[in-house]
């Protein structure tokens, strides 16, 4: 049951962040819920290869360039789902900053 409600707030999320930073836009609700099952997966499967190959700019940015990783991985995301779409990289930078720190809080539930 939790996990639905964090599916449907993680939802809410990406909605709050396209309709903040422009060059994000989701077409429905229905698209923001296959959206969140799709970053999940980019997450789960994509992201801790990268994180291992970026170790060492990671190291010497002091873990900034996981907010690079973070924005190409939704760009991927806004590629692989159709109704999502994410227009350039600095939209996709700001949008993974909104959405690491609403997910931050939307874990707390």
């Amino acid at each position: 049951m939790m996990l639905l409600v964090r599916w449907f707030c993680y939802a809410l999320a990406l909605i709050f962040t396209a309709w903040i930073i422009p060059g994000i836009s989701v077409a429905n609700f229905m698209t923001a819920l296959l959206a969140c099952v799709v970053i999940a997966l980019i997450n789960a499967f994509v992201k801790p290869i990268l994180m291992l190959i970026s170790l060492p700019i990671n190291f010497l940015t002091v873990g900034l360039f996981t907010l690079v990783i973070n924005a190409l991985l939704l760009m991927l995301a806004g590629w692989l789902t159709p109704g999502l779409m994410v227009d350039g990289f600095w939209s996709a930078f700001f949008g993974a900053i909104i959405l690491s720190i609403l997910s931050m809080g939307i874990s707390k539930i």
